[in-house]
């Protein structure tokens, strides 16, 4: 059989696509934790092209999906979904994410994680957290059947013929019911959580008649009698979901960051993923083509078919992104640099199987991952493998394993604290669920305990591979150090249900403050520490200055306002140094801490060091000039974004604007075509507070609001015309259409006649991002304005 290769990158969703179905050639379905079900259609080849629509909008993370083929009552099918909002969702392809859906099933009492559909269309079946399989007939939408009798998170079903049903379990365990919820028989899996099932094909060749894939990495074979027929090893982590190809072979995915496909019993192929995760994989029994979906935002298609496949020129891309992509050193475990071979090895040693793993210590000291090609007979690089951020490479023991985090829970007065170990490489609703399993803890405390991780690992999160390398990890291959991303659920403008009122003019101003500022601290105690002893005496500040700052620190980590203290007083001028005239490479603590000091206190804007202020020094201090770092820039630019949470800050930001404005188009022209994604989302939300600000206070009417409306309309207009990302996007025309509705005849006839901006809306509208129902309601709006 020829090897599977890339088909399509499907971009759209906004976090982590979480399942994935392909009912057949022309249509895929994807599930994300951005709340959204997207369906991709099939529009041109060869080579494939997709437009997507969204096919339904969540509240919260969607982690399950399935499809019902065409009946006589459904002759479209029905897609199925479900998540973290317990509720099972069925809507037909064609209806759009604003109408009803066709039905709502309810009876969960936490996450939906699991679903599939019977073989005769009768009835569907669906896992949960709450412990729980049900089953639901079809039409009728009530839950007929509670399997009931686990001891965890059912995390997989499998609905294997119309009478038979299959659990895969957090207990470790596998039931076999039958449709009228009977247990007809157990199997002890494995020692770890079981989280895929899989019908076999009648051909495969050991005889076994379905597959379990768990937490231990290992894939197994049985009969339904309970008969362990064969063990399938190669991954090397967590695998998390499995389809059967029509040839008979199975398809595998995983933490590992592999798709993996089977012959039998022995591993083919292996294909790397430039994520963290794969978190889904399904086949088109149709087409045979296989689809994907990670924790890197992207679906993707891969095809044995050459008239399928991308272009060369794609494929290589998609090559080179997985050679470039930092791997965790969390997932490979621990290792002895000095016992690596040398890149020599590469060339004169042969791999005994696919997908076999080779670590590779590079003359500069790296450690770079290689997997062998059974097809090609050759080593393919797939990664670099990078410290984790919340330690630098320092771990914590725990029960004879190291970890960057291990937390002491109170649950309970007068006892002990619990031990909650993480590692930043993990999903935090996943250490959670372990941690309550562990501990015999209620299902109720998961999200509050998914929470306590994510509030105190701010800004080690691990950056997804689609950004460019240097957006994501702020520290490159060496530090996982990420400053606070200030994602869209922080600080977006409201989105607008069809229900919620409008949200032109945008009137409230908006910031970026997510950091944990101990990590940031460490870093900076760290890079100082470096330049002490490269004989940098003048630049590096002293020990007194240090602990300065550190108390600067403590304060910002206890108040987001803060007084006018001795150490807002001494220690703003050492992060003006730090910020400005350390290396630039070294610049990000500096950064990342004025941007929450121009938020924290009005002194960043009203007081002068050294003869300049906050924006002056900055501009001042060439980080928009090349040699450009995109993250100084975007760390620069929510700095000017957080000062207008003073007034002080405001009436800064507004004398510096041409200047401010200049430095912004210079970062966006160097940053890349297109755009780094966190800079674009920076100076979207810059964009809005200017027009927050000239369209409040009885500005609107002023000449000069208008002056300065026009140049931002202009600049607003070029960005969003070009911009992919939804979230850029809709900040974007958010500020545009603030501008628009609220500052007068003149600048209204300029978006008409000058920037066409109803040409622009309609683009947007045909485009990926347009078919979000926030999006739409914004151009509804714009467009009304005009």
């Amino acid at each position: 059989m020829p090897d599977f290769k890339l088909s399509a990158s499907l971009e759209g969703h906004g976090d982590d696509v979480r399942a994935v179905a392909f009912p057949n050639p022309n249509v895929i379905l994807s599930a994300s934790r951005d709340a959204t079900v997207r369906l991709w259609k099939l529009v041109s080849t060869p080579p494939p092209t997709y437009d997507y629509s969204i096919a339904a909008h969540g509240q919260a993370f969607i982690n399950s999906l399935a499809y019902l083929p065409p009946t006589s009552e459904y002759p479209e099918g029905l897609v199925l979904s479900g998540g973290q909002d317990t509720i099972i969702e069925a809507r037909q392809p064609s209806k759009a994410a604003t109408d009803n859906a066709d039905a709502m099933l309810l009876g969960h009492g936490q996450n939906v994680c699991a679903l599939d559909v019977s073989s005769d269309g009768g009835w569907i079946v669906s896992g949960s957290w709450d412990s729980t399989a049900r089953i639901w007939k079809i039409g009728k939408w009530e839950s007929s059947v509670v399997l009931n009798g686990h001891e965890g998170s059912v995390w997989a079903v499998l609905a294997y013929d119309k009478n038979t049903i299959i659990t895969g379990c957090a207990d470790q365990m596998i039931r076999i019911f039958n449709a009228s919820g009977t247990l007809l028989g157990s199997i002890k899996n494995s020692n770890d959580v079981v989280r895929a099932l899989c019908k076999l094909p009648a051909s495969h060749p050991t005889g076994a008649q379905f597959a379990s894939a768990s937490n231990d990495g290992v894939i197994r074979l049985y009969t339904l009698n309970g008969e362990l027929v064969a063990s399938l090893h190669g991954h090397e982590s967590f695998v998390y979901s499995l389809a059967a190809l029509p040839t008979g072979e199975l398809v595998s995915s995983g933490e590992d960051r592999t798709v993996k496909v089977w012959q039998g019993t022995e591993c083919i192929q292996t294909i790397t993923h430039p994520a963290i995760s794969v978190w889904s994989v399904a086949v088109c029994n149709e087409s045979g083509d296989i689809v994907s979906g990670s924790s890197d935002r992207i679906t993707r298609v891969f095809s044995r078919n050459p008239d399928r496949q991308a272009a060369p020129e794609v494929i290589q891309l998609f090559d080179q992104a997985v050679k470039e992509s930092a791997i965790p050193a969390e997932q490979v475990g621990k290792i002895n640099k000095e016992q690596l071979p040398g890149p020599e090895f590469l060339k004169e040693r042969s791999g005994t199987k696919e997908g076999q793993v080779q670590m590779i210590r590079e003359s500069d000291g790296s450690v770079t991952a290689h997997t062998w090609s059974s097809a090609t007979q050759e080593w393919i690089a797939v990664g670099t493998v990078v410290d984790s951020a919340a330690s630098s490479g320092r771990k914590t023991e725990y029960l004879g394993q190291d970890y960057d985090y291990v937390f002491d829970v109170d649950i309970e007065d007068g006892k002990p604290p619990l031990k909650l170990p993480y590692n930043v490489s993990q999903n935090p609703y996943e250490a959670a669920t372990k941690f309550i399993g562990d501990n015999e803890l209620p299902m109720s405390y998961l999200d509050q305990v998914a929470n306590f991780i994510t509030q105190n690992t701010q800004g080690a999160t691990l950056g997804q591979a689609q950004e460019a390398p240097a957006g994501s990890d702020a520290w490159g291959s060496e530090r996982r150090y990420r400053p606070g991303d200030g994602s869209a659920n922080e600080v977006a403008p409201p989105s607008i249900p069809e229900s919620r009122p409008q949200v032109l003019p945008q009137k409230t101003y908006l910031s970026i403050r997510s950091a944990n500022i101990k990590v940031i601290t460490k870093k900076l105690k760290e890079l100082n520490a470096k330049l002490l002893s490269e004989g940098e005496k003048d630049t590096a500040l002293s020990p007194s200055e240090v602990e300065t700052v550190v108390a600067l620190c403590g304060e910002l980590e206890a108040s987001q306002k803060l007084s006018d203290t001795p150490a807002v007083q001494s220690g703003i001028p050492l992060i003006f140094k730090i910020a400005t005239k350390w290396p630039a490479a070294n610049r990000l603590p500096g950064l990342d801490l004025l941007r929450l000091l121009a938020a924290a206190t009005p002194a960043t804007a009203s007081a002068e060091y050294d003869g300049a202020d906050v924006l002056i020094c900055v501009l001042a201090s060439g980080v928009f000039d090349a040699p450009f770092n995109v993250n100084n820039a975007m760390l620069s630019v929510r700095t000017f974004a957080n000062l207008f949470e003073t007034i002080a800050g405001r009436n800064l930001a507004i004398q510096t604007f041409d200047q401010v404005l200049a430095g912004v188009k210079s970062a966006l022209a160097n940053s890349g075509d297109p755009p780094n994604r966190n800079l674009t989302i920076a100076v979207t939300t810059l964009y809005i507070n200017f027009a927050v600000y000239l369209t409040s206070e009885g500005r609107a009417q002023a000449p000069e609001s208008a002056e300065r409306g026009l140049v931002l309309l202009e600049e607003l207009t070029n960005i969003v015309s070009g911009e992919k990302d939804s979230e850029a996007v809709y900040r974007g025309l958010v500020a545009l259409g603030t501008l628009v509705q609220a500052l007068g005849a003149e600048v209204k006839s300029a978006a008409k006649e000058i920037y066409e901006v109803e040409g622009v809306l309609s683009r947007i509208a045909a485009s990926g991002p347009g078919k979000e129902p926030r999006i739409k309601g914004v151009i509804g709006e714009i467009r009304a304005a005009l």
